[in-house]
């Protein structure tokens, strides 16, 4: 295995989103593990360990908010950074009551995902 593997994790519940993502952040040499659901949260994270991950607000079962702010209480996890992502207007004040280091408002272009994953890897 590559040491210098990156992993990234993608909560949405939006197939073509997912699919999307994962097709473009294995472009650039991430190992994408994509979720339609936040369920056993812990668990799938804890099974990863990914160097990223991305938080839909409207997540099934608990919602964005509840699965970050679960990650956020957890000792081994709670290091990892947060992106949230959604299409609602208050999206800043959404992440940053999660808990999340920052977010991205969809719709959005390559460039601001590019952007937003590079800002969170360069303060880790």
């Amino acid at each position: 295995m590559d040491i210098t593997e990156k992993k990234i994790v993608i909560f949405d519940d939006d197939e073509d989103i997912l699919s999307i993502c994962s097709f473009i952040l294995e472009e650039q040499g991430w190992t994408v593990y994509a979720y339609t659901d936040c369920n056993k949260i812990v668990e799938k994270i804890s099974a990863v360990m990914p160097d990223i991950i991305i938080m839909d607000n409207w997540i099934p079962d608990d919602g964005g908010i509840i699965a970050t702010q679960t990650l956020k209480k957890n000792e081994a996890l709670k290091n990892i950074p947060v992106i949230y992502f959604s299409a609602n207007s208050d999206i800043e004040q959404l992440a940053s009551h999660a808990g999340a280091e920052t977010y991205l408002a969809k719709p959005f272009d390559l460039e601001d995902l590019e952007m937003v994953i590079n800002s969170v890897l360069v303060k880790n």
